[in-house]
């Protein structure tokens, strides 16, 4: 019924736009923003800097906001995984209020 969403930005200026989208349109209740490294193949190794953006939302919202990250991302192919969570009642009541 809830879930945690993982995607990788550019920068944190498309991080905090994506955030900002997610959150006012209510498919997400709140997104945490940190910077990382990564190494990846694509057309050949890369490393570059990122911001990592952990996602906290329902079930329910996780295709809608899939298709919104479509939209908005810079990325061709930008990472979005998600995986179903557990949580502390109140935690949880929390999300569900501010995703509906």
């Amino acid at each position: 019924m809830f879930a945690i969403v993982y995607i990788t930005a550019s920068n944190m200026d498309e991080a905090k736009n994506i955030a900002r989208v997610l959150v006012e349109e209510k498919l997400a209740a709140c997104v945490n923003m940190f910077p990382i490294t990564s190494v990846y193949n694509w057309n050949g190794i890369q490393e570059d800097n990122e911001i990592a953006m952990i996602v906290k939302t329902t079930s329910k919202n996780i295709k809608d906001l899939e298709n919104r990250i479509k939209e908005i991302h810079s990325y061709e192919v930008p990472c979005l995984i998600y995986q179903s969570i557990n949580g502390s009642k109140e935690f949880l009541d929390w999300i569900k209020s501010k995703t509906e």
